[in-house]
């Protein structure tokens, strides 16, 4: 048997292989050398593959090269399975379902700002283009949004643009038991009402460092637990009398009844700023208790989790070593107001304002 012939009974509608398209060079290629009375003609062809000759006369076309040159420098056009392989695989990419986006460009170019100018993440696009009205032909969810940023479908942006970098989360947190530091009220005496997050006014509170060698300024970040209303405060530095300062300035601009309602207790890890839980919790303008201080246990992060995304958040606009100083007080306020705005899948698509009873700007 020659080393060409093709025994193989082929399936009805089978596709040629790239083993196919191999061996059919091979007899193109012996054709070529061969004296004109003994090239094989295209049914022959076919016949010794197994194929039809319709087939082989379209693979032809396809994996057609040259013009080439024999020895009496006369043309000729020649097979090449590369070539007819790298063409079939590219066709192969236009099967399967079409994209949902189809070619509404406008819903594209809308996502790329919203992620590269905004700083919104996939989740809230989409929250918000359902709640206010959708003008674009494109209607999908989050997840196949998600799906479409490593297939580069959403111009000038990445895997690395979205937030957090659209990494998942790198472990599970140990679930240690440590007694806090001091003689403050630990996390076991909060009222069940905040640990089920159905009552109002329970928050969570932490401070967001300057880079090394930066200075002492710090941001004071609060996130409610229930609504998720977020207040940012700058500080001149992370020391208990700045926080203690910054929660005087907010009783005094709200008084101390609206202070008392609205903060009802506070939830801090036990760091150095927050340790002198008695100021943090007496009242500047009646001495009276104006909330109440409970502290989580050492290395459990999880417990205040409310007060971790939301630095995840600002950490988009105020990076790890920002030297937090030259960040100016009217762009913390926009960061706030960014970040009570954005539309949450934990509150159905609802921003903090709107979840808090306070009306969201337009």
């Amino acid at each position: 048997m020659s080393h060409y012939q093709y025994t193989k009974k082929r399936r009805k509608n089978e596709h040629l292989r790239y083993t196919d398209r191999q061996k059919l060079e091979i007899i193109v290629r012996m054709n070529e050398t061969s004296p004109k009375y003994r090239r094989k003609s295209l049914r022959q062809i076919a016949r010794i593959l197994d194929i039809s000759p319709a087939t082989i006369s379209r693979e032809m076309k396809r994996g057609r090269v040259g013009p080439l040159y024999g020895k009496d420098l006369k043309q000729y056009h020649s097979y090449s399975a590369e070539v007819a392989q790298a063409d079939y695989d590219y066709q192969a990419t236009g099967k399967g379902r079409k994209l949902k986006i189809g070619k509404d460009h406008a819903f594209a170019q809308h996502v790329s700002d919203q992620i590269r100018i905004h700083k919104q993440s996939l989740d809230a696009i989409i929250m918000r283009l359902r709640r206010d009205g959708n003008p674009f032909q494109t209607d999908i969810c989050s997840r196949t949004l998600y799906n479409y940023i490593p297939l580069g479908i959403i111009p000038g942006v990445e895997q690395r643009d979205l937030l957090r970098g659209g990494r998942p989360p790198k472990r599970e947190y140990l679930r240690l038991r440590h007694a806090h530091k001091g003689d403050g009220k630990g996390i076991e005496e909060r009222p069940e009402a905040a640990n089920t997050r159905e009552e109002k006014g329970h928050w969570e509170m932490d401070c967001i460092q300057s880079g090394k060698g930066k200075g002492s300024a710090c941001v004071l970040t609060l996130a409610e637990r229930k609504d998720r209303e977020v207040v940012i405060i700058k500080l001149r530095s992370e020391t208990n009398e700045a926080v203690v300062a910054a929660l005087d300035r907010l009783e005094r601009k709200m008084g101390a009844k609206a202070f008392r309602e609205r903060f009802k207790s506070i939830t801090t890890d036990n760091g150095g700023e927050f340790l002198n839980w008695r100021r943090i919790e007496a009242s500047c303008l009646t001495g009276k208790a104006r909330t109440r201080q409970y502290f989580c246990h050492p290395y459990s992060a999880w417990e205040r989790g409310s007060v971790e995304n939301v630095n995840g958040l600002i950490r988009r606009f105020v990076p790890k070593g920002t030297d937090i100083s030259k960040v100016s007080k009217k762009r913390i306020q926009e960061i706030e107001d960014w970040i009570n705005h954005l539309p949450r899948r934990i509150l159905k698509g609802k921003s903090a304002k709107i979840a808090s009873g306070r009306p969201e700007a337009a």
